[in-house]
């Protein structure tokens, strides 16, 4: 059986942070014409940086053909201005110049399944 990455273990985490943050993204074709080797040596780049904000949880979901983004990323965070400096040092990268679109953001605050209900109504 396949261990598990961060990314991935993020997803079963019992404790969640206080803030949600969703946004769908696409690559350009750019990115697609370039070696697989290519595209992860930038994404290795990416992961290093990440590794760099410990208190940011990252989950990153394929979703090619299911809508008009290839990706989902979501990050969880108790501090909003740890995942705004982890998004800065992420557009320094070179992988962002292959980004097409990575809009809209949708930032949430957890809540916990029966008070989400109760706020609803």
């Amino acid at each position: 059986m396949k261990r598990q990455d961060t990314q991935e273990q993020a997803i079963y985490e019992k404790e969640r942070q206080k803030f949600l943050i969703v946004y769908p993204f696409s690559k350009t074709t750019e990115w697609y014409l370039m070696s697989k080797e290519a595209r992860q040596g930038m994404m290795n780049e990416h992961i290093r940086v990440g590794h760099e904000y410990p208190s940011v949880r990252q989950v990153l979901v394929y979703s090619t053909g299911l809508d008009d983004q290839e990706f989902i990323v979501s990050y969880e965070t108790d501090e909003l201005e740890t995942f705004q400096q982890l998004v800065i040092a992420l557009r320094d990268t070179e992988a962002r110049r292959y980004t097409l679109r990575d809009t809209p953001i949708f930032t949430c605050v957890y809540r916990p399944l029966e008070q989400t209900l109760t706020l609803l109504g």
